[in-house]
């Protein structure tokens, strides 16, 4: 029997970067984060976005997941951000992977 080879850690990771780029919700919070200075909370998009408060928390764990935001949890709060490294990281994959 042939041994399957297994994905690239590449690959691996430009899918995470694809799935959370594969919904609007998630690429206009991306948007709004990379557009911004400082850190925002779920509070203060949650005025912007046309989903519910859990629908939106959802969206971020999976942004959060992928790398490309980062929360810091200042309690009783989470501000987000951009994962600057992690989103330099994902626009070299993702030229690279679409030239």
């Amino acid at each position: 029997m042939a041994v399957k080879p297994k994905f690239t850690a590449q690959q691996e990771q430009v899918a995470r970067i694809a799935k959370a780029l594969s919904h609007p919700a998630r690429v206009y919070i991306l948007e709004k984060l990379n557009g911004l200075n400082s850190c925002c909370t779920s509070g203060e998009m949650i005025c912007d976005i046309p989903i519910a408060r859990s629908t939106l928390s959802q969206h971020l764990k999976e942004l959060k997941y992928s790398g490309l935001i980062q929360g810091n949890i200042e309690p009783p709060k989470i501000k987000y951000c951009i994962n600057r490294k992690n989103w330099k990281i994902a626009k070299l994959l993702l030229n690279e992977f679409l030239k």
